[in-house]
């Protein structure tokens, strides 16, 4: 792993953490100002491949020397800015820089077919800006500048979904509810942390728990807490929250919805955790009740309603983001359990789900390239007039419901496993159950891929078509993960149980 931390030059790999945020974020200014879409794409490729190089770097960092603290500016916190990595945040860190390179890979076809020449610059632009969003709500250790980055990347992502309006005007409705949730949202996360600031005098992350450990807790810090959850809860989607996220993935451009489903809501998740274990203390009485009655509660709820929904879709991407809805339930049920194995379920699941939903809304956005199709019913035939992407979808389909030889199994097995040690048997009935839906969903989906007949032109049945290169390669990566995963399941298992440990001491 030492050659991890020594891939890149040492004065670039000591300020790693300030710029793995910096650099997209002033590449975001350059590609606004570039003179088309296609040298745009080219400056967020570059940045994307720089992103994911410095995760890497980070990632090395933490295995040789533990945790990294960045102090920005020179000020040692708590009077300064912290970015602080340790193996929590440096699977999300991972994550977001490499689906975010991927993404950015099957940008260019599939935004030259939805965007205007004239807005492509600035489309790139946005997605430069909520990128660098992401990535400061992960890395940062300051509580408020969570808030900042949160907010950053909410406000480019109401963009990037109303652009899609150019193919569907539903796309400004789906924006504008996102954009009213989104504020509320973000509303009580600062009126929350305002409350820890209040009780502690500190912004910093780490100091607060320090300061709340030795004064203990209050019904500010109780209010606190509150404020926090349901504005987090609104950004991952945790059911009843989500009612932004359907349309949000149904109508945003097709590259948009692939790069939020594999990176958003986990984001917004990996924050929540974050502040769960790391400000506040899991044996602390009124988290230790959060975790059953609310987070295991509304977690199996949403993996059962939000399955149900999605049988009765008739909009692939409406079936799917409420699928998302329910693997988001999956997440907050592992958290629920309150135990490091239930949390490293957690987290396991969401890097899968990652792979599961990248490869899906990439597929579909390659059959709406080609035949413009975006129901169910339009799908027809298509596994035999673009087999390659049928065949993507098909795997990712298949790992969505948790079929054996995909990575949606191995997650969904440990979410059990973790459950039984709980001894939580109507947890693992709920499991089955919403497993059940999904391939109820998911069969609809590739019976109309694979059985129906594909349409007829003038009597003539429709051509092969083949997806371009840029779409074919990162949506086959993906999908071929969901299979070489589960066969080498040990980097993303290790990754997984590193970051329960890294807040839990393997509690």
């Amino acid at each position: 792993m030492q050659f991890l931390a020594d891939f890149l030059p040492a004065g670039i790999a000591m300020h790693a953490p300030a710029l793995i945020v910096v650099i997209p974020l002033i590449m975001a200014a350059v590609a606004a100002m570039m003179p088309n879409g296609r040298v745009a794409w080219a400056v967020a490729l570059v940045t994307s491949a720089a992103v994911a190089l410095l995760s890497l770097n980070l990632l090395g960092q933490v295995l040789t020397e533990g945790v990294v603290s960045y102090h920005m500016g020179g000020w040692a916190p708590p009077l300064g800015i912290e970015y602080r990595i340790d193996m929590l945040n440096i699977a999300l860190l991972l994550l977001v820089g490499m689906l975010g390179f991927l993404c950015v890979i099957y940008a260019l076809p599939s935004v030259g077919d939805e965007i205007a020449e004239n807005k492509q610059a600035l489309f790139y632009s946005a997605f430069l800006v909520c990128f660098t969003g992401l990535l400061g709500v992960t890395i940062t250790g300051d509580a408020f500048n969570v808030f900042v980055f949160l907010e950053i990347s909410s406000i480019a992502t109401y963009t990037l979904i109303a652009m899609g309006a150019g193919k569907d005007r539903r796309a400004l409705t789906a924006s504008y509810n996102y954009l009213v949730l989104g504020t509320i949202g973000a509303t009580f996360f600062v009126i929350g942390v305002g409350f820890l600031y209040m009780a502690t005098g500190t912004l910093n992350m780490a100091d607060m728990a320090a300061i709340l450990e030795v004064n203990g807790h209050n019904r500010v810090t109780q209010a606190a807490f509150a404020f926090i959850v349901v504005g987090l809860g609104l950004k991952a989607a945790m059911f009843p929250l989500h009612v932004w996220l359907p349309n949000a993935y149904a109508f945003a451009p097709n590259f948009v919805t692939a790069f939020l489903a594999s990176t958003a809501t986990k984001v917004a998740f990996y924050a929540l955790i974050r502040f769960l274990f790391s400000v506040f203390h899991p044996d602390v009485s009124f988290v230790e009740m959060s975790f059953v009655w609310l987070f295991a509660v509304v977690g199996t709820i949403a993996m059962v309603v939000a399955s149900l929904q999605a049988v009765f879709q008739s909009d692939a991407r409406r079936m799917l983001a409420y699928s998302s809805v329910a693997q988001v339930g999956y997440m907050m049920l592992g958290l629920g359990m309150g135990t490091a194995s239930g949390l490293s379920a957690s987290m396991l699941h969401l890097m899968n789900h990652a792979l599961m939903k990248g490869a899906l809304f990439m597929a579909l956005g390659a059959f709406a390239l080609n035949f413009g199709v975006r129901r169910v019913k339009d799908l027809a035939g298509l596994g035999k007039t673009m087999p390659a992407s049928a065949t993507a979808f098909t795997i990712a389909g298949l790992s969505l419901v948790g079929v054996p030889l995909t990575v949606g199994f191995t997650s969904k097995w440990y979410l059990v496993t973790a459950a039984l040690e709980r001894g939580w048997w109507w947890a693992v009935a709920a499991l089955m159950l919403s497993s059940l839906l999904a391939l109820a969903y998911v069969a609809r989906l590739l019976s109309a891929i694979w059985m129906d007949t594909p349409p007829s032109h003038h009597g003539e049945l429709s051509q092969r078509r083949l997806a371009p290169w840029m779409v074919l390669v990162p949506m086959s990566i993906l999908a071929l993960a969901n299979i070489y995963f589960f066969f080498h399941a040990d980097p993303l298992v290790w990754l997984a149980r590193s970051a329960a440990d890294a807040v839990m001491g393997g509690n």
